[in-house]
């Protein structure tokens, strides 16, 4: 959209970044829930120049920083190649290191905006979304801020552009114009507001989803949880489909909050943070922040890394995500210097 049209519609927004899978309303719409399939990975090879700069000088930082940040332990794997139809290949992105986030300022959490708030926009039925209580403790676990849960919005509160998809035939919002929307009504001590729905998202009448949309500085963020039950396509669901439910609904919440933190899609590493244009890439991505974008949360927020660690694998293993929960405890005891030789401190 452009700066005119922006205006126009009394859009304050200045970057909005999307979680894609988003094909243009005239291409076959071809999205399926199916199961989550995690191709076996072969070790990542040692990691490029390129990637270890954009992590920045740590040498300066506390040990169990630069643990956390180490990029040669084998737990991160570089960015794959992007196929025809991936995010890259149709978005290409400029490259964001640490040292490009910190220079363009971006909004941190401070005494007096401290919260991150869930909003429910419209019904939330138990038998098709993942429970509000799950996501808040997803939320917390990743960003180590208060959660709060506001009471639910009605949809015609709203006053969102609406549309047929043409090839779904379900009813879509235009997520720009939600997300107008909730500027003006942002808590005073709110350092984001996502808000999550069942109605299906688009972000521009060219393109024919969205999973979610976020952006930059406003800290307002809304995501779709309708495409991630089959009963969406008209498809019956496996008997494992509500931990799908639960991995896809944790990856677009936290992906998109991140961009509130200034965090443009990943282009360096296999990132939680990465753009995906369809089900399969999205469904590939793993659940963590890569050493890159890492960085930058702790630096806009400063927690205990290996304790988020810990909540985090509790949180996974709440949900079933047995995958993640390992992965989290792995990395929380490496962070701890738990798999090094420790030298005796002095007397």
């Amino acid at each position: 959209m452009t700066g005119a049209a922006r205006a126009a519609r009394g859009i304050v927004l200045v970057v909005i970044l999307a979680l894609g899978a988003a094909a243009c309303a005239g291409d076959d719409d071809g999205q399926r829930i199916g199961d989550v399939v995690r191709v076996p990975r072969l070790p990542p090879p040692p990691p490029g120049p390129e990637r270890v700069r954009a992590i920045g000088d740590v040498s300066k930082l506390p040990p169990d920083v630069q643990r956390a940040l180490a990029a040669d332990g084998g737990d991160f794997a570089p960015a794959p190649t992007p196929g025809e139809s991936d995010w890259l290949t149709e978005h290409p992105e400029r490259p964001q290191s640490f040292a490009a986030w910190e220079r363009a300022d971006p909004n941190r959490p401070d005494d007096r905006r401290r919260v991150l708030y869930l909003w429910p926009l419209g019904e939330l039925p138990a038998d098709r979304t993942p429970p509000l209580d799950d996501l808040a403790a997803v939320v917390h676990a990743f960003f180590q801020l208060e959660v709060r849960v506001l009471p639910p919005a009605a949809i015609a509160d709203l006053g969102a552009t609406e549309r047929v998809n043409p090839h779904t035939r379900t009813r879509q919002l235009l997520a720009p114009d939600v997300l107008r929307w909730m500027t003006l009504h942002v808590p005073t001590d709110a350092y984001a507001v996502m808000a999550v729905t069942m109605i299906d998202l688009y972000p521009d009448p060219t393109w024919n989803f969205v999973y979610g949309q976020a952006t930059f500085t406003q800290r307002v963020g809304v995501q779709s949880f309708a495409r991630y039950d089959p009963a969406f396509f008209g498809e019956a669901r496996p008997a494992d489909w509500r931990r799908t439910l639960a991995r896809r609904s944790a990856q677009v919440l936290v992906h998109e909050i991140a961009h509130m933190f200034g965090i443009a899609h990943c282009t360096y590493w296999d990132c939680v943070a990465a753009g995906a244009n369809h089900q399969a890439e999205f469904d590939a991505h793993p659940l963590h922040l890569c050493p890159v974008d890492l960085r930058k949360l702790w630096s806009a927020v400063g927690f205990d890394l290996a304790a988020r660690e810990d909540a985090l694998a509790a949180v996974w293993t709440r949900l079933g995500l047995e995958d993640e929960a390992a992965w989290s405890s792995r990395r929380a005891a490496r962070i701890r210097g738990a798999d090094a030789i420790r030298t005796p401190a002095p007397r």
